[in-house]
C-alpha cells in the first residue's frame, strides 16, 4: 500500500470515529497526514504507567484495556476500548506521563496520533480542538461512574450491571457470551475470581441467571428488574 493509499484509508477511518465527528475534511486530512497505524499483538503492551505520554490512540481494531496495578500485583481495569474508541488523550495533551497501563485483550489495531504534530495541527486549525472537549467531559463522567461503583456497589450488583449492558449491546437478548477470561472481568469489577465465582452462583442462586459455561441466560425475574429501572 502507498503512502497516499495509506493516508486515505486512515481518513475514512478517522471520519467513522466520535472524537471526529463533525470535522471539516481539511482537518481531517491534517490529523490522517499525521497518524501512524500499529499493531499489538494479545497481551502486548501499549504503553506503562509513568510513561512519558508521546500521543493518544483510536481502536481501529480489537479490544485494548487500561489498568492499574496495585503494589501487591493485583490489577485494576479502568476501561475496555474498543473499534472506533479513543483513550490516552488527556495525558498527551497536558505533556505529563501516561497515569495508567494499556495492553491488547486481542490482537488489535489502533491509529496512533503523536502529541507534537497534532498540537501542530491545532495551532493551524484551532476550531479542532472544540471537538476535543466532549472526549474529557465523557472521560470524566466514565471515572465518576467507576469511582461510584467500586464505591458503593457489591460484587454480585456490578456484576448484574455488567451482564445487563452485554445484553443491552446485544439487542436485550437474554442470553450473552461473556466476552473477557473470568480474571480480566474480575479485574474489571475491581474484585478477585474466587470473589467472582461466588457472586456467579449467588445471581444463580437467585434464579437471576443461568450459567452455561460462558454463555449466560439472564431470567425474565433481572430482565425485568432492569425494566423497572428504565420506567
Amino acid at each position: 500500500m502507498s503512502f497516499t493509499e495509506r493516508v486515505l484509508e486512515i481518513k475514512q477511518f478517522l471520519q467513522k470515529t466520535p472524537i471526529f465527528q463533525g470535522v471539516l475534511d481539511e482537518q481531517l486530512q491534517a490529523v490522517a497526514n499525521i497518524a501512524i497505524p500499529q499493531t499489538y499483538k494479545k497481551g502486548e503492551t501499549l504503553f506503562w504507567e509513568g510513561d512519558e505520554a508521546t500521543g493518544f490512540f483510536i481502536v481501529k481494531s480489537g479490544r485494548i484495556k487500561v489498568f492499574k496495578v496495585a503494589n501487591a500485583g493485583k490489577e485494576q481495569i479502568l476501561h475496555i476500548f474498543g473499534t472506533e474508541e479513543h483513550f490516552a488523550e488527556v495525558p498527551a495533551f497536558d505533556g505529563g506521563s501516561f497515569p495508567a497501563s494499556a495492553a491488547a485483550i486481542e490482537t488489535s489495531e489502533v491509529v496512533f496520533i503523536p502529541r507534537s504534530a497534532f498540537l501542530m495541527v491545532l495551532q493551524q486549525h484551532p476550531t479542532l480542538a472544540i471537538a476535543m472537549l466532549g472526549t474529557y467531559a465523557r472521560h470524566l463522567r466514565r471515572l465518576t461512574y467507576l469511582v461510584d461503583t467500586l464505591s458503593f456497589q457489591e460484587v454480585p450488583e456490578r456484576l448484574t450491571n455488567y451482564l445487563l449492558k452485554l445484553s443491552d449491546r446485544n439487542g436485550k437478548a437474554d442470553i450473552v457470551e461473556l466476552d473477557l477470561p473470568k480474571g480480566q472481568l474480575a479485574a474489571l469489577l475491581g474484585t478477585i475470581p474466587e470473589t467472582l465465582s461466588r457472586a456467579f452462583y449467588k445471581l444463580s442462586q437467585e434464579g437471576l441467571i443461568e450459567m452455561n459455561g460462558t454463555k449466560i441466560r439472564l431470567t425474565h425475574q433481572l430482565l425485568k428488574r432492569q425494566d423497572g429501572k428504565n420506567d
